[in-house]
């Protein structure tokens, strides 16, 4: 059961503040928390961030999983005093967070270099819409248009309907997963010369930098990649395939590894058919030989047609959900999933910290704060301020 209460992760010692609400900024905080940072999360007083109440109705666990190995702390940033704590808690941290519109921490007084006059060394991850430059940096942005103008819905989705989502927030995830990185290729910066920077992650360039080769297609060829639902034009086969009791995924695009398929299927001779011989012909044939391996697996179960790819060394898996990922024994083992001691919820389960390291693994050292404004008792114990000025900042609502 965790939470754990050492903390082993690499980033041990590193002070974060978060002051980002929903989905990007703060899963860049997860993310360095996960690895051991302390992160401190500004929210607003009363509410706090909506991500805790985001989710369903009767079970709004996503904060669960963002608001972990974090303290919360309550600041109203839109006051001068608010403004002038939230720079105190700054000046002694190695990584500010923040995913405002362009242009609010200079209203607050608190520009990069306002800051870095006060904290040489910090570094400022921003994550917003369309960046910190541009014709289009004012404007609001979401993961989801992110995601249409990175070119992700245009080919997602099946090609006779309109261009569909993934099931998660992706374009927020990868804009906040990049800001994690630019903040550990800052820190290395820092370690050489005691110089913080400014890490400019936008939401439209995260999805653009995983478009693998759809702008280059473009620019060649003319070529524009459209939605193909459950395939990737060209590259075959590799698809979910339906079973006598379900779905199931191979992916056998490579040619040995397709002749292999061929004869898990009892047919060896279909590696040699000029139509499936390469990667080229299989791509340009693609339909029809996911028809092909579609009456194939109809005929067998998916407990058949996985012992076939297990013993002829072929890439596939089961379409899994929750309850499968809970049950697996692989899952298990490596405790991909892991149950969270939590007041509220008894039976909480949650993925782990992702990747795992050999000598300073992350953990989930502590649930996500219950209040907010928890951790508020830092302001006395590590600023520095006396009761009196903390009770008389809770009366005004500064905090």
């Amino acid at each position: 059961m965790v939470p754990a209460s050492e903390n082993t992760g690499p980033l041990k010692g590193l002070r974060v503040i978060e002051m980002g609400q929903l989905i990007a900024g703060p899963f860049c905080g997860q993310l360095l928390g996960d690895m051991g940072a302390d992160v401190v999360k500004i929210e607003p007083p009363g509410p706090g961030d909506p991500m805790r109440v985001w989710g369903r109705a009767d079970s709004p666990v996503w904060w669960e999983v963002v608001g972990r190995n974090k303290r919360s702390v309550s600041i109203d940033l839109r006051v001068a005093e608010g403004q002038a704590l939230a720079r105190k808690l700054i000046a002694g941290a190695d990584i500010l967070i923040e995913n405002f519109r362009p242009g609010t921490l200079e209203k607050w007084g608190m520009s990069p270099a306002a800051l870095h006059a006060e904290n040489r060394g910090l570094i400022i991850v921003r994550i917003s819409g369309y960046g910190q430059t541009g014709p289009y940096s004012d404007r609001a942005g979401f993961g989801g248009i992110g995601e249409a103008m990175g070119g992700w819905r245009n080919i997602v989705g099946d090609p006779d309907r309109p261009p569909s989502r993934m099931g998660v927030s992706i374009g927020d995830s990868l804009a906040g997963t990049y800001g994690c990185i630019g903040a550990l290729a800052a820190l290395r910066h820092r370690d050489q010369t005691g110089e913080g920077q400014v890490v400019d992650s936008a939401l439209y360039e995260a999805v653009l930098q995983v478009m693998e080769s759809v702008v280059p297609e473009y620019s060649v060829s003319g070529y524009t990649r459209e939605r193909s639902g459950s395939y990737l034009p060209g590259i075959a086969p590799s698809n979910v395939y339906p079973c006598k009791n379900g779905d199931f995924m191979i992916g056998a695009n490579q040619d040995s590894i397709f002749a292999r398929l061929c004869v898990a299927m009892d047919d060896p001779a279909l590696a040699k058919d000029p139509r499936y011989v390469d990667h080229v012909s299989r791509g340009r044939h693609q339909i029809e030989l996911d028809a092909l391996i579609a009456r194939w697996t109809q005929t067998q179960t998916i407990d058949e047609v996985e012992a076939r790819m297990i013993e002829h060394a072929i890439p596939a898996g089961r379409v899994y959900k929750p309850a499968d990922m809970i049950a697996d024994p692989h899952f298990q083992a490596r405790e991909a999933i892991v149950d969270v001691q939590h007041p509220r919820w008894a039976t909480l389960k949650m993925q782990n910290v992702f990747p795992k390291l050999s000598k300073t693994p992350g953990a989930i050292r502590s649930i996500a704060p219950q209040n907010v404004g928890e951790h508020n008792a830092m302001y006395v114990d590590e600023l520095g301020l006396t009761l009196e000025e903390v009770e008389g900042l809770k009366a005004r609502q500064i905090i």
